[in-house]
């Protein structure tokens, strides 16, 4: 199927798979309960997993990262995902 080249993108990818299972299982449990209240604290919780995703795969690239980009472009990378929390939260 795939040729593992890169443990860094294999971590990243798999991550995300779980994440859009996640995704994918908590719509299925919201068809299923068929309650707005319901589907609200599932949704709430998704907004809980969504930050916690793009954390891990954040620090997995930067770790694939570390000794081809130099530390500038490392600081200015962290800064961007500070960014994004920052104008998320406001």
């Amino acid at each position: 199927m795939f040729l593992l080249k890169d443990k860094y993108v294999f971590g990243m990818a798999l991550i995300r798979c779980i994440s859009g299972l996640t995704e994918f299982s908590a719509a299925l449990l919201m068809l299923k309960l068929d309650r707005v209240e319901h589907a609200m604290k599932i949704n709430a919780l998704l907004a809980l997993v969504g930050p916690v995703v793009l954390i891990s795969t954040t620090t997995i690239g930067l770790a694939g990262l570390a000794g081809k980009v130099s530390p500038v472009k490392m600081a200015i990378i962290g800064a961007g995902v500070t960014l994004i929390f920052i104008g998320v939260n406001k």
